[in-house]
């Protein structure tokens, strides 16, 4: 797969993450294997006015090629703004276009998964981006889910409004904003894109084994798949992809002494992005659970590494872990990460009265990155 002058082999992109695609992340992923490594939501407006949130979010590793940036706006104005920073500063040489999101801040102000029902709006804010991107040769992609719920579904027509702005590919959730995580991915829905785009269509949605990602890219004929939930806590999750697309047999199932090491490697890889000793270790206690899902391991000893604050202490507690344990094979194939009900997405007022509506709802930038 192409992504203007990279080859993106194999096919697969790791999803931004809220809190999780950092630079350490990143890079202990892009140690597994080869891909499109995408880092956290940036908001538009807080990366045209220097948000000092969203100056440490927008660093990349020395080594890390293609630099990928996902970023969020309503204005195509600010969107605009935005872009040319990144081109005047050479800061990014991808930009992905978030359309997805379906948290309540962002669809509340007409962001996010809300923006492909205004068809013209959304139009409007990616060819801004893609005209702003094109003097520097920047390519520029767009992720969406399929609606905003049953009743509202606008894939096929944004994924087409899309194409014709001059993204390079449109990736695909596919679930609408009102399921949130909840149930099964409709991978149909991939395949109809699919069938209707002509630039490359990623997929999106319960990929956690590297089986999965073939099944998807067999059953529905996208181009390649992105990769969210399946690899926390399991970021050889990368190895596994490149050796299954290479038709490779071999697959990572890491004892917990493994699974340690590579614990260690990313509290340290935070420490040295942070800077701080306590405010990595801090930061890796949100992966502990991920890490150790199925692994025998004390409920004491869990809690006690989800509250480490140094390195020396956390050192002391893998120490603890029962090295030769192998991997658990009974959590293969399932789900990880946040899991909720399907709800009601909350949109502006009278949202839904007029598609073809350019206005920017009041107050939609936000001034903070993270989504």
């Amino acid at each position: 797969m192409q992504l203007g002058t990279y080859v993106v082999d194999p096919p697969v992109v790791l999803a931004p993450m809220a809190g999780i695609t950092n630079v350490a992340f990143r890079q202990l992923c892009r140690e597994q294997g080869a891909g499109i490594y995408v880092c956290e939501m940036i908001t538009t407006v807080a990366l045209a006015h220097r948000n000092p949130k969203t100056e440490r979010m927008i660093e990349f590793g020395v080594d890390e090629t293609p630099r990928s940036m996902q970023i969020y706006g309503v204005d195509p104005e600010m969107t605009a703004k935005a872009v040319r920073r990144i081109v005047d500063e050479n800061l990014a040489d991808h930009i992905d276009m978030n359309f997805g999101c379906s948290v309540r801040k962002i669809t509340s102000k007409g962001g996010g998964s809300a923006i492909p029902y205004k068809r013209k709006l959304f139009g409007s804010i990616v060819r801004a981006a893609v005209d702003a991107a094109a003097p520097a040769g920047i390519p520029v992609t767009v992720k969406m889910r399929k609606g905003i719920d049953d009743n509202h579904l606008t894939y096929v027509e944004a994924g087409l409004i899309a194409q014709d702005a001059g993204v390079k590919w449109v990736a695909l959730h596919a679930r609408t904003a009102a399921q949130r995580y909840s149930g099964e991915a409709d991978w149909e829905s991939i395949a109809t894109l699919a069938d209707a785009l002509d630039v490359p269509v990623l997929g999106n949605g319960d990929i956690w084994e590297a089986s999965d990602a073939l099944r998807m890219v067999a059953g529905t004929g996208c181009a390649g798949v992105v990769v969210g939930r399946g690899c926390l806590g399991r970021p050889w999750l990368f190895a596994d992809l490149q050796a299954a697309f290479a038709g490779r047999p071999e697959r990572v199932l890491p004892s917990l002494g493994e699974v340690a090491t590579v614990m260690r490697r990313h509290a340290e890889l935070l420490v040295r992005w942070w800077d701080a000793e306590r405010e990595g270790v801090t930061d890796f206690r949100k992966h502990v659970a991920w890490y150790l899902k199925g692994f025998p391991v004390g409920s004491e000893l869990r809690r006690d590494m989800a509250m480490a604050s140094s390195l020396m202490e956390l050192d002391d507690l893998l120490g603890k872990l029962d090295t030769d344990a192998p991997f658990p094979t009974a959590v293969l194939g399932q789900p990880r990460g946040r899991t909720n009900a399907p709800a009601k997405v909350v949109l502006p007022y009278g949202w839904l009265d007029d598609r073809d509506d350019l206005t920017v709802p009041e107050d939609a930038e936000h001034d903070d990155s993270g989504g």
